[in-house]
């Protein structure tokens, strides 16, 4: 990422939430900002779409339910933990996602962490936008190079110690091993009850999974956005439980995309899983 905006990656998984709403039947996911963050209408993305404007993380039907699901599923988890009585939502990464703008719950406070760079260029789009920023949303420039995240969100007013929902989408697979298990210590060190919905790259298990990884881990290299990590199920379920963590549902990419009506239609899935992780209070 450069520092006047979001990475090309954040730019792509909006362009790919935002086309979603135009061309994808069943639509998994509704999210009527995503488009008018962008600047852009129906037509516009249809016309793009049609000369080729777009990028193939756009393009690709299963690249584009898979964001489409995991926006779904993490919003779907957000609404289960507020019928339960959580009352703080974290977004890490938060990039041009739109849950703060379109919260329902009213006493539900949404904490959006992200670079300084990246939330400037958001709130700027907002506002050309005329998109209000309600106030239950904090946002929390975090430059994570020299800051720190539980500084910064308990300075935003972030309470330590009360029940939360941690959403952290798109993020995990750009960072070292060590630096994902950090942030994950951190969330499992929430007082109160704690919930994370992340995303991760499975490592590959087959010679033709490699073929794709070597391919994939190349194309995001080239714009400056190489993958650091990769887990296998096990072993990331093991580490959450040794954290403290009391509960896991793991879903791959696949089998998360067929549960909201999509389907693959025989292409190789993706190696993506998302992971929701729970921990009951103190």
């Amino acid at each position: 990422m450069d520092n006047g905006g979001p990475s090309r990656t954040a730019l792509a998984t909006a362009y790919a939430r935002a086309y979603h709403q135009v061309v994808d039947r069943p639509q998994i996911f509704t999210d009527p900002l995503a488009a008018r963050l962008l600047g852009r209408t129906a037509e516009d993305l249809v016309e793009l779409g049609a000369a080729g404007r777009l990028s193939d993380a756009v393009t690709n039907r299963h690249r584009r339910l898979f964001f489409a699901s995991r926006a779904r599923f993490a919003e779907d988890a957000v609404a289960a933990a507020v019928a339960g009585g959580v009352r703080q939502v974290v977004v890490l990464g938060a990039g041009l996602d739109t849950f703060a703008f379109r919260n329902p719950h009213r006493d539900v406070r949404v904490f959006e962490v992200d670079h300084p760079a990246t939330q400037a260029w958001k709130r700027e789009r907002l506002a050309t936008a005329g998109i209000s920023s309600p106030e239950t949303v904090t946002f929390v420039p975090v430059d994570f190079e020299t800051q720190a995240l539980a500084t910064e969100l308990e300075s935003a007013g972030f309470n330590r110690a009360e029940p939360a929902v941690f959403v952290w989408l798109g993020v995990v697979y750009y960072l070292t091993p060590d630096a994902a298990r950090a942030t994950l210590a951190y969330i499992a060190g929430q007082g109160g009850s704690v919930e994370v919905v992340f995303d991760y790259l499975r490592s590959a298990v087959t010679e033709e999974e490699r073929v794709h990884e070597r391919a994939r881990a190349a194309r995001l290299a080239g714009v400056g956005e190489p993958l650091f990590s990769y887990f296998s199920p096990d072993g990331i379920a093991a580490e959450l439980l040794a954290l403290g963590f009391t509960g896991v549902e793991d879903c791959s990419g696949p089998d998360l995309i067929a549960g909201y009506g999509g389907a693959f239609d025989g292409a190789p899935p993706p190696a993506l899983h998302v992971l929701r992780m729970l921990r009951a209070s103190r």
